[in-house]
């Protein structure tokens, strides 16, 4: 009996800064490490510029507080938040498109005079915490009809923010909320009919697409067509990665990034200056840290201790995954040119943020389940 008693006393002591601060050690340091190889890598893409780096570390250090601060917050208020959370995201977007602020030929930006800021990013959490609270609330597997609000859900704010035009916020919000349907269990041949259903709207959804977008995914099949026009991103991508080879060749030593050759290189493409100088030992890395994130998350899942926890949990970790796996696929042609960041690599400020709040969801849920578990 002591000795149990011992050893539940020195494990609770050696884990007792998780349970204070609420911080999920393995998620919380693997993070710090991803931050600093993107650090190291846009330091390079940014021709040397330190003022860029030091700027990153400003957003950083404000991603990092507002995991910080969300973790505080118990999975229980976080419940009892989410119906008001999304309705306040709606509203958001529904200001944007009435009178939101173009940047960059997109109407994206809401400016409340004391913060601007894109809605948009709301709904990255807004949408997965209420499509899980929805569904939480009755016995799953969902009906038919559940699943059909569920879809409106999902729906409604994709296609605002995919009107701004946002194709890549859109993708991975309705990937959040799709997610925490699947978990929820939705039955295979329901995804199948599903899937035909949008392969035979395909040349609906074609038609109602913009014309930039269109030449994206032409681009995609045949980047040579216009290779100083709409395929020399791709073209120069590709040249990049290929020529790292297996060691890379060395940092700062790239002669497509260092030379001004590869477009966008310090945001949607930097993955492409990671692998032209770190080579493909720095890519596998990279998705060491990446598959080691994701799967933590999937373990925090598994251990939640109620439905909403589990599929909000499962959301996350796996949008995780959708989002460097969009950016990978792009840079290196494998998937349309969407304007998705590299996560934790790519320079910007209000996706890390959003992105860091996430993690700080799977934090809490982890700790505060911890703490009812003793």
């Amino acid at each position: 009996m002591s000795v149990a008693f011992a050893s539940r006393h020195e494990d609770a002591s050696r884990r007792g800064w998780q349970h204070r601060l609420h911080l999920d050690a393995q998620l919380l340091f693997s993070l710090i490490g991803l931050s600093a190889l993107g650090l190291v890598v846009l330091y390079s893409a940014g021709g040397g510029d330190i003022e860029l780096v030091e700027r990153q570390l400003i957003r950083l250090g404000i991603a990092f507080a507002s995991l910080f601060a969300v973790a505080q917050v118990p999975p229980r208020l976080l419940l009892r938040m989410t119906p008001w959370a999304f309705m306040v995201g709606v509203m958001f977007l529904v200001a944007v498109l009435i009178g939101g602020e173009s940047s960059g030929g997109a109407q994206r930006w809401l400016n409340l005079y004391v913060v601007r800021f894109q809605p948009s990013e709301i709904m990255k959490l807004a949408v997965p915490m209420m499509v899980a609270w929805y569904l939480a609330e009755s016995r799953l597997p969902p009906n038919r009809w559940r699943l059909l609000t569920a879809a409106v859900l999902i729906a409604v704010p994709m296609l605002m923010i995919a009107k701004q035009p946002d194709l890549g916020t859109a993708l991975l919000i309705a990937s959040s909320g799709f997610f925490v349907v699947f978990l929820a269990g939705l039955q295979w041949r329901l995804l199948g009919f599903f899937a035909v259903l949008v392969t035979a709207a395909a040349p609906a959804i074609w038609h109602f697409m913009h014309d930039y977008q269109r030449q994206r995914v032409i681009t995609l099949l045949n980047p040579e067509s216009d290779p100083l026009g709409s395929g020399y991103h791709i073209i120069q991508s590709k040249i990049a990665i290929g020529s790292g080879g297996l060691y890379g060749k060395g940092w700062m030593n790239g002669t497509q990034s260092q030379l001004d050759f590869l477009p966008e290189r310090s945001t949607d493409f930097i993955f492409a200056v990671l692998g032209e100088e770190f080579g493909l030992l720095g890519i596998l890395v990279l998705f060491t840290f990446y598959i080691f994130i994701v799967v933590r998350g999937i373990v925090i899942s598994i251990q939640a201790q109620d439905t909403y926890t589990r599929l909000l949990a499962g959301s996350l970790s796996m949008t995780f995954c959708v989002y460097f796996i969009i950016n990978t696929g792009m840079v290196t042609g494998l998937l349309p040119v969407v304007g998705l960041p590299l996560p934790m690599i790519s320079y910007g400020g209000t996706s890390i943020v959003t992105l860091m709040a996430g993690f700080g969801i799977l934090m809490s849920i982890q700790t505060h389940r911890k703490l009812l578990a003793a």
